[in-house]
C-alpha cells in the first residue's frame, strides 16, 4: 500500500473501525482486537464501561454488576496489551517482555467458575455454568484461553497477523492450506484490492500522460 493511501486511511475513523470484532478465532484475540490499527494510529474499541459489557456480551461471559467498573475496564486494558505483546512474539518469532509473562501468570492463577452436575429426579442438570464471573474470573478466562493457544501446536502454528500494515490484527488461520492474509476479506482485504486498483489506474494515467 503507498504511503498516501496510508495517509488518507490513517485520518478516516468510521463506526466499522470503532465496532467491536469477535473473529479474531478465539477469546483472548477477541480482546487483543479491542485495540485496533496498531500499525498506525490506534483505535481504541473498548474506551468505555458499555463497551465492554457489549465486549463481554460478544464473547458469551456475564459478569457480576459490582464486577464492571473503571478498575477492571484498566485491568482488562493492561492484559490486553500483555497478550498482545506475547501473541505478536509467537507470530514474529521473538521473545515477549518478561513483565508482559509475568503479568498474564499472575492474571490466570484465580480459578475461574467450575461447572459441576448435579442428579435430579429428571435427569442431570449443570450447576454453576451460567454463573457471573468476577472480574479477576473474568482476565483468568481469558488468559487461559491464551495460553491453551500457545499450548496447541496447531492453533499456535495458526496465528497471524494481517498483511494490512495499518491493521496488523492477529487472528487464526485455521483455514485449508493457511493462505489467508487479512483478518477480513470485507475490510482490510478489500480496502487493499481498492488500493491496488487506485495504483494502477495511477500508473496508467502517469503513462498516458508522458506520452
Amino acid at each position: 500500500m503507498d504511503s498516501s493511501t496510508e495517509q488518507v486511511a490513517r485520518v478516516r475513523v468510521t463506526a466499522g473501525l470503532r465496532a467491536l470484532r469477535f473473529d479474531g478465532g478465539s477469546l483472548a484475540l477477541n480482546l487483543v482486537a479491542s485495540l485496533a490499527r496498531r500499525g498506525s494510529t490506534p483505535i481504541e474499541r473498548l474506551g468505555t464501561l458499555d463497551r465492554l459489557r457489549e465486549w463481554c456480551d460478544g464473547v458469551g461471559l456475564r459478569l457480576r454488576d459490582e464486577a464492571v467498573t473503571d478498575g477492571l475496564h484498566t485491568e482488562l486494558r493492561t492484559l490486553r496489551e500483555a497478550a498482545y505483546d506475547v501473541v505478536a512474539a509467537a507470530v514474529h518469532g521473538r521473545a515477549p517482555a518478561a513483565a508482559s509473562i509475568a503479568l498474564l501468570n499472575e492474571r490466570a492463577r484465580p480459578a475461574p467458575p467450575q461447572p459441576l452436575l448435579r442428579a435430579t429426579g429428571a435427569g442431570v442438570e449443570v450447576d454453576g455454568a451460567d454463573r457471573p464471573l468476577t472480574g479477576r474470573e473474568l482476565q483468568s478466562v481469558v488468559v487461559r484461553d491464551l495460553i491453551a493457544v500457545l499450548g496447541d501446536p496447531e492453533r499456535r502454528g495458526a496465528l497471524r497477523a494481517c498483511d494490512s500494515s495499518l491493521c496488523t490484527m492477529i487472528y487464526l488461520d485455521l483455514t485449508p492450506g493457511r493462505r489467508r492474509r487479512w483478518c477480513s476479506m470485507r475490510l482490510c482485504g478489500n480496502s487493499a484490492k481498492a488500493a491496488k486498483h487506485r495504483r494502477r489506474r495511477a500508473a496508467a494515467e502517469g503513462s498516458r500522460g508522458d506520452r
